[in-house]
């Protein structure tokens, strides 16, 4: 990746202070047990897992309908930024089939 976007990336949450904002919705659901907890939606689902991510097909499948799943050899946690041609293309299949 790019070090320049990634930097721009960084920084447009550092100078409007949002980083701590943007991460706590996972530290609250984390330690409020709520992962996990949720009925199961019936609301048709699609999962991209990129390498070097934590896989999380397994935890989705108990709680969400999946329709839709794809694993990438290349990218990563920030896919839009390292890898955008290959989720652009994954989003255009999994709303493809629900036409």
């Amino acid at each position: 990746m790019d070090r320049d976007l990634l930097l721009t990336n960084v920084m447009l949450y550092w100078l409007t202070g949002t980083a701590g904002s943007s991460a706590n919705c996972y530290y609250e659901t984390a330690h409020a047990g709520a992962w996990g907890a949720s009925e199961r939606s019936p609301v048709p689902t699609g999962v991209a897992v990129f390498p070097l991510d934590v896989s999380i097909r397994g935890p989705l499948e108990r709680e969400h309908t999946i329709v839709h799943c794809s694993e990438f050899g290349r990218g990563g946690h920030f896919a839009a930024m390292e890898a955008p041609d290959l989720l652009v293309d994954d989003v255009r299949a999994f709303f493809g089939k629900l036409r």
